[in-house]
């Protein structure tokens, strides 16, 4: 089911801004996480522990999950597919894989140090601190090059469905047309 114009413009811009902040989110917990494992002080570790944990605790989740969310209803409702081209489907399952490790590493992580800084110990170790936020910068780095470069071509079911199209006589539908950017470019926005 495609969805209409305005509807993909809107999720477009949702996703857009989605996945900038939990970049800029986990760019935050990076920064924080470095301080807390770099610094001599005990009251400054607490503090960027504590920060850390704020984040992870009230932005993480529901800025992952409307990233994977959007990302979907982008995907299933145009003409790019979850399943037809492999940057798409690459982006899709690393997605749900860093949301999965937000919630079974990072936060866990997280508050396993608040837990011992809190208690006046010191940082327990500090890959709970830094792990997380390094894998997750990385990979979504590496998603928004793919979201621009749009790289590997179709996968088996989408040269299955292109040639399948051909094969009645229709043109394919593919991303790109004039018609589907505003001003007539055929050049995609941050890559959805």
């Amino acid at each position: 089911m495609r969805t209409n114009r305005p509807v993909r413009r809107a999720l477009l811009v949702v996703h857009v801004a989605v996945s900038a902040c939990w970049l800029g989110l986990t760019l935050g917990l990076l920064a924080l996480g470095v301080t807390a494992s770099t610094t001599g002080s005990a009251v400054t570790v607490e503090a960027s522990v504590r920060a850390m944990k704020l984040f992870a605790d009230w932005l993480l989740i529901p800025v992952a999950l409307l990233t994977f969310l959007s990302g979907l209803a982008l995907s299933l409702g145009t003409v790019w597919g979850l399943a037809r081209h492999r940057w798409v489907y690459t982006k899709f399952w690393l997605t749900l894989a860093t949301l999965t490790a937000t919630v079974l590493a990072l936060r866990p992580g997280v508050n396993g140090a608040v837990t011992a800084v809190a208690a006046g110990g010191p940082l327990p170790d500090a890959g709970d601190v830094l792990f997380g936020p390094v894998v997750s910068f990385s990979a979504y780095v590496f998603m928004t090059v793919i979201s621009v470069l749009k790289p590997w071509g179709l996968t088996r079911r989408g040269r299955r469905l292109r040639s399948a199209a051909r094969g009645r006589g229709k043109r394919p539908v593919t991303p790109g047309t004039a018609a589907d950017y505003p001003g007539g470019s055929i050049v995609p926005v941050a890559g959805e």
